[in-house]
């Protein structure tokens, strides 16, 4: 073992003096030496606590004979990226992935413990594992502790974006505002809400890639480091056993995880990055593929902005152990279970003790019957879009209304902020798709403000931009083609009816199709110059549909 491969003696002797420079022994590079992808920084309240973690891994690493080389990758935070940053988030999804394989292709580590915990860090970690394909396995950082006001009230991260609609429509005080800025962000860890990072996180779990409970205990928990030590020791273990990752991760992997998605109510934007992540392991995986795997099996969890629930809720009601036992019948049990070393039906011998049916139902009382999402097609996206039917009230699962378009997400806030949202509308905000943006922005801050000024039960959003996993209310992303690409979406007009059906799938718009073909010989995209990174990833980027890749 050893990072050597295929070196000759003399630049196997070069590799050996240069790791001796920064302290490795020769003996130390003769045995599995395992890369540490490590994300933390000091500015990603999800990621901080990796400062801690990695030395667990790194002594549970030692201790079963290995030898752990830690470097460092990005780990953008999405609440803090918000406006202009957002375009340069999801395309650091594919360079996390990219920089990942270079740097272990470059120094040939033999086994990889990815730690990760936020929206396109854990996807890009995990396209970075099947394209390298080595013994790997991952671990989240745990939950961020809520916060609780002198009423006892609990409030998380995605409360604090509803409250900006709230203080805009004159319901919150100044005061109570900066106390919430103040306090709801309350520790490090992960949002203790069901975005994109606990739903991406929490799936690592229910397929075998993480411990269970890494993704729902609190970062500060004791167990923490417990658990980092056991991953360290384990890689070794599959590392020794030349367990490469394609082994225990593949299309049953993929399938059983879009199932555990659905039925615990998770992010919009696991549809786009289940679809990159199955086209790196090369499987063949669209919205229609997606849309039948996730209807399959009812939702008996909901979590932060969706039910009053959070993070420890959920770890204290059974976590995800309890959720693939109560969903058992749907899923592939044949799955191997990578950090456990069996399959999940071994695992799921072992019943949780006690499963809060309050927090996660059985069978017989889920929030829905036929999944999470809605994928809608129709003339307004022909390739299809997404919406989040469980966090939409079900009084707007049809809706018909007109248009307000928007050039931009900044418009559409202006729009919110200054003047007067009618309802019955249908909020339509373009040119923010992945060529568009470019780097396709959450809507998140304006479908928060909708809640937060009440709007969500009579405005409809549609967008070729994405929602964040926090985001509730009927609103309709990844619209597909995008505005870029002359998609109808480029075509609406203010006061055009739109139709929105989620139980029939359908998103239309009520344009006669001649005159749609007139307005296609008008159509001429903004000037949106952009350079650099963004350049690139414009000329690049697949659409939506696709997953939004660019270097995979």
């Amino acid at each position: 073992m050893g990072m050597r491969g295929d070196c000759n003696e003399v630049t196997e002797a070069y590799y050996t003096g240069l790791m001796a420079s920064v302290g490795y022994r020769k003996g130390d590079i003769e045995k599995p030496v395992i890369g540490i992808v490590n994300s933390y920084n000091e500015v990603n309240p999800g990621h901080k606590p990796f400062a801690d973690i990695s030395k667990a891994v790194k002594e549970g690493v030692w201790a079963a004979g290995g030898t752990p080389a830690e470097f460092s990758v990005p780990a953008p935070c999405d609440g803090m990226a918000q406006g202009e940053g957002m375009h340069c988030v999801l395309p650091q999804r594919d360079l996390i992935a990219a920089a990942i394989e270079g740097m272990a292709r470059a120094h040939g580590f033999d086994g990889l413990v990815f730690l990760c915990s936020c929206d396109k860090i854990v996807p890009g970690m995990l396209m970075a594992a099947c394209e390298l394909d080595k013994p790997s396995l991952f671990l989240t950082a745990g939950a961020m502790l809520p916060y609780q006001d002198g009423d006892g009230n609990t409030f998380v991260t995605c409360d604090l974006k509803e409250a900006i609609g709230k203080k805009a429509s004159g319901k919150i005080t100044d005061g109570t505002m900066d106390d919430w800025i103040s306090h709801m962000c309350f520790s490090s860890g992960t949002c203790s809400m069901y975005g994109t990072a606990n739903t991406m996180g929490t799936m690592l779990e229910a397929l075998g890639l993480a411990p269970f409970g890494s993704a729902t205990m609190l970062f500060c928990a004791a167990e923490k480091i417990w658990q980092s030590r056991d991953v360290g020791e384990r890689i070794v273990s599959l590392t020794k056993r030349g367990k490469n990752f394609k082994q225990y991760f593949n299309e049953t992997s993929i399938a059983n995880g879009i199932r555990y998605i659905s039925a615990t109510g998770g992010s919009t934007n696991a549809v786009l990055h289940m679809i990159a992540v199955a086209r790196t392991l090369g499987v063949s995986l669209g919205l229609d593929d997606f849309e039948k795997l996730q209807s399959e099996v009812p939702v008996i969890a909901k979590f932060k902005p969706s039910s009053p629930y959070h993070m420890q809720d959920y770890h204290r009601a059974g976590g995800v152990r309890a959720v693939l036992s109560t969903i058992r019948e749907f899923l592939d049990l044949g799955m191997p279970m990578g950090y456990q070393q069996s399959t999940l039906r071994e695992v799921l011998l072992e019943v949780p003790q006690k499963i809060d049916r309050e927090v996660i139902r059985d069978l017989d009382h889920p929030y829905e019957e036929n999944g999470c999402f809605s994928i809608l097609f129709g003339n307004l996206a022909p390739q299809g879009s997404v919406v989040k039917k469980t966090g939409v009230d079900p009084a707007m699962f049809y809706h018909k209304g007109p248009a307000v378009v928007f050039e931009s997400e900044e418009e559409v806030r202006d729009y919110m902020l200054n003047k007067k949202v009618k309802p019955g509308s249908v909020l339509v905000i373009r040119y923010e798709g992945p060529k568009g943006g470019p780097g396709m922005r959450e809507m998140s801050i304006p479908a928060a403000m909708l809640v937060g000024m009440g709007l969500h039960t009579s405005v409809a959003m549609v967008t070729d931009g994405r929602y964040s996993g926090a985001s509730r209310g009927p609103c309709v992303g990844h619209v597909a083609p995008e505005a870029w690409e002359g998609g109808p979406i480029a075509l609406v007009r203010d006061g055009d009816m739109i139709e929105i059906d989620l139980n029939r799938h359908k998103i239309e718009l009520c344009v006669p199709e001649y005159e749609l073909e007139e307005r296609r010989k008008q159509f001429e995209r903004p000037d949106k110059q952009v350079k650099g990174m963004l350049k690139a990833y414009r000329e690049r980027v697949s659409g939506a549909d696709e997953g939004a890749l660019w270097l995979f």
